[in-house]
Formats: C-alpha cells, sequence, structure tokens
C-alpha cells in the first residue's frame, strides 16, 4: 500500500483543487490540507503555489509527480499479483487509447470484459496516440491503444486489428458524386483534418505522400481534435474529412452524412502497446488478449 499522504498529493496534483481532490477521495477538504501540509514539512519545500484561488504545482511538486506516479503504479502492480496469488482477477486497469479508438471501439470491449471480471476496475484516458504513446512510456498507463506502432524506446506493439478510412462529406457536398475518390480528386476541396500529434493526421499525410501530393497542397481550412468535431464541421456543409470507416457508421445508416472510399484503400493497423520489459500482470496480459479478439471481431 502506497503512502496515505502520496495519494493525496496525486490527487491534488491532477485536479489542482483541494476541494476536488477531497470529492474524489471522499475525504474533507481540512485532511486532504493536512496531509499535503505535512508532506510538504517531511520534504522542507512548498508543492504547490496558492494564488488568487487557483494552484498550480511547483518546480519540486513537479518532482514528486513524477515519482508518486510511479510509486502508485508499483503499488497497484504489487496488488495485483498477491490477489494473482489467490486466483483473482481483480485491480485496477488503467488503458489510454487515441480518441477514434477510445469512442467508437472501445466501450464495448471495457463493457463485455468488466461484465466477465466485475472485480477489475478499467479507468479509461483518452488523448490523441501521440499523448497515449508517452504516458504508457512513464508508466502511468498499463497499455495503449493508439493509430499507429510505438516510436519510443521501451515500448513494444501488437497489431490487433485492421481499419479502413474514408472520405467523409455532406450528401449535397460535390465530391458526393463520387462512387471511390482519389488523392488527386481531393486537392480543389475543403479539408476539415485532425491535429499533429493524432494518428490519423500521421497516416493520411503519409497516404497523400505516397501518392505524389504533400500536404501543404491540400486547402485545410482547421485542423481538430476529435473526430466528433471533424463530423460537426463536416456536417455543416464546410468541406471533407477522412475518419474511421466506424467514426461514421451510424450517420450513414440515416444518410446524415456520406462515407466514400479512398482508390487505392486508405488502409492502417492498429495496435496494442505496452511497456517491453516491465512486469505484465495476468490482468493486464487477459486484458490485452481479450481487446485483440473483441476488436478483430468488430473489423470483420
Amino acid at each position: 500500500m502506497a503512502d496515505r499522504r502520496l495519494q493525496v498529493f496525486h490527487a491534488v496534483a491532477k485536479h489542482l483543487s483541494f476541494t476536488r481532490a477531497a470529492d474524489a477521495l471522499f475525504m474533507t477538504q481540512p485532511a486532504v490540507t493536512f496531509q499535503i501540509k505535512q508532506l510538504e514539512e517531511q520534504y522542507g519545500t512548498r508543492l504547490f503555489e496558492r494564488r488568487h484561488g487557483s494552484i498550480l504545482l511547483t518546480p519540486a511538486g513537479e518532482v514528486v509527480l513524477s515519482y508518486a506516479e510511479k510509486i502508485l503504479a508499483l503499488s497497484d502492480e504489487m496488488d495485483t499479483r498477491l490477489s494473482e496469488m489467490t486466483g483473482e482477477m481483480r485491480g485496477p486497469l488503467l488503458v489510454g487509447a487515441s480518441t477514434t479508438i477510445a469512442e467508437f471501439m472501445l466501450p464495448r470491449v471495457l463493457g463485455e470484459f468488466n461484465a466477465l471480471y466485475p472485480q477489475v476496475r478499467a479507468r479509461l484516458i483518452v488523448a490523441n496516440s501521440e499523448s497515449i504513446e508517452g504516458r504508457v512510456a512513464e508508466l502511468t498507463l498499463d497499455v495503449g491503444m493508439i493509430e499507429m506502432p510505438a516510436k519510443l524506446s521501451g515500448l513494444t506493439s501488437q497489431i490487433c486489428c485492421e481499419d479502413e478510412l474514408q472520405v467523409i462529406c455532406m450528401p449535397d457536398y460535390p465530391l458526393a458524386e463520387f462512387a471511390k475518390l482519389c488523392p488527386n480528386d481531393l486537392v480543389d476541396y475543403e479539408f476539415i483534418s485532425r491535429e499533429p500529434g493524432s494518428g490519423t493526421k500521421e497516416i493520411t499525410d503519409s497516404y497523400f505522400r505516397q501518392h505524389g501530393i504533400a500536404p501543404e497542397r491540400l486547402k485545410t481550412q482547421m485542423e481538430l481534435g476529435s473526430p466528433e468535431a471533424l463530423k460537426g464541421v463536416v456536417s455543416t456543409g464546410l468541406g471533407f474529412a477522412i475518419v474511421s470507416r466506424a467514426v461514421v457508421a451510424k450517420e450513414n445508416r440515416l444518410g446524415e452524412l456520406l462515407s466514400i472510399p479512398l482508390d487505392p484503400p486508405l488502409k492502417r493497423n492498429l495496435y496494442l502497446v505496452h511497456p517491453k520489459d516491465r512486469f505484465q500482470s495476468k490482468l493486464v496480459a487477459t486484458f490485452v488478449d481479450f481487446a485483440r479478439r473483441k476488436l478483430k471481431e468488430q473489423a470483420e
């Protein structure tokens, strides 16, 4: 069990609020403040700057946070290993996923996994692929699901399924008359793109380069941070976007948006990433195998 003061510090650092940390920990605010004061007295330095009703981490606080995350992760790992010795599948499971996977593929997987193992406490962190990879490397996530193989050393990548990306637009947009679209067909139309760091943007840029089109040639109108945001802008008729086929399955059925395959097809692998040399608990290994199987079934 990790030092309770570290757990309290971690909650305050993440929420940047004594009140919200107290709510999350089911403690009173004075009790949280007391724990932080004790920790600051132990190390002889302030961990938070209090100013105008808000708080910020000091440089010392940033250092403590980096170690606290590792210590708490190791504590969870110990709990998991001990529970495995009793034959139980229980404990925390920290999963990170890129936005597309988290919003349109993973909810069903997590729901079915929880039905099988109700003692597991899964927590899902959503960010772009680059951010998720970084958090797995920092050991603050057990496993990540992203749209490109890991680039950071110390991580291993496993293909979990294949995903196809397609052009989406409004049914009355000029591109809607095409049954298929080649890269050159898109150069003269307004493009709604994902943001830098997104796996979707990386694979899309690479696709255009492979077909002799520099991404800078595209008439990019804006860069947005989620598939839902892309769909929202495309639905105004401003332009087209390129997203996973899974993202617009519902809108396609309702006729609200049109998806058009690219020629040649734009396909990518989705990856499970986890630390290469870190102990992998039975819980994490079981979830990785389960997720690979279920995501592959969804893609078929």
